[in-house]
């Protein structure tokens, strides 16, 4: 096992968002649809025995864990953006080499059979490159699975308040596909509409699974700093109820914050 870490290439970009998941410490106890999503990559990985497998952007484990359960490999290359992760993400793994680094940036050595990635490309620069980047890391026959999310992703955050990520359709995803001459492509959108008791509770749970609307580096396109104030958190609570509302399915008052959820599958000829 080798722990490799290149934090001195992060751009400022990275390394706020590097920062924002280092605080999110109670990750996984929020981040209920990051790990159903997990289950469902586990499910489609097409061969439970590899000769090299390749996670890109483990964040706390939560795919890790399954992998290291249900697949069995050869050799394996865990990357992470936040270097505060190295240490769990080598004890579920003992046996994997930990890159701890920017994956648009770092040279991921070597060819995997299997190339996984769960909740993470959206964070990319330019995330259809990702697609291009792991041709070239697969063997033959080698299967590319990942999830990301589509531009519907918090639709009621970019409404209210303008910020977010700018995330490619599925028609992109598809062209960067076939472009690179994968085959087998498979695409799925799911959405889950998770509700809150209060449009504060929606941004206590995005803070807590790492996303902050208050710093515009979580945007690879937007150059003005969002900044909360006491009179726009007013203005934004007012609007997320009038806007946002429905009921629990206790039949409670509440308002409803959108996940939607690409995963793809895909396979190098």
């Amino acid at each position: 096992m080798e722990i490799l870490v290149t934090p001195d290439s992060f751009s400022a970009r990275k390394q706020t968002i590097a920062r924002h998941f280092a605080s999110a410490s109670d990750y996984d106890q929020h981040a209920s649809i990051q790990q159903t999503v997990c289950q469902y990559l586990l499910e489609n990985i097409t061969h439970t025995k590899q000769s090299s497998v390749l996670e890109v952007g483990a964040g706390t484990g939560q795919m890790t864990r399954l992998l290291a359960e249900h697949v069995q490999s050869q050799h394996w290359l865990i990357n992470e953006l936040c270097a505060e992760q190295a240490a769990t993400l080598q004890s579920i793994l003992p046996m994997a080499d930990i890159a701890i680094g920017d994956a648009e940036t770092m040279d991921l050595e070597g060819i995997h059979s299997l190339i996984v990635s769960a909740n993470a490309v959206q964070w990319f620069d330019n995330p259809l490159n990702f697609v291009t980047q792991s041709a070239h890391r697969l063997q033959t026959a080698g299967q590319l699975l990942f999830s990301t999310f589509t531009p519907n992703n918090f639709l009621q955050i970019k409404a209210l308040t303008g910020q977010g990520l700018d995330y490619p359709d599925i028609t992109e995803w598809q062209s960067a596909l076939t472009n690179a001459d994968f085959e087998h492509i498979e695409l799925s959108i799911e959405r889950f509409d998770l509700p809150f008791i209060s449009p504060y509770a929606v941004l206590k749970h995005m803070k807590l699974t790492g996303v902050s609307t208050s710093q515009t580096q979580v945007s690879s396109r937007n150059t003005q700093p969002f900044r909360w104030t006491k009179a726009r958190l007013q203005q934004f609570e007012s609007n997320y109820w009038q806007h946002f509302s429905a009921q629990n399915e206790d039949g409670q008052s509440c308002v409803n914050l959108t996940y939607e959820v690409l995963t793809v599958s895909a396979f190098k000829p």
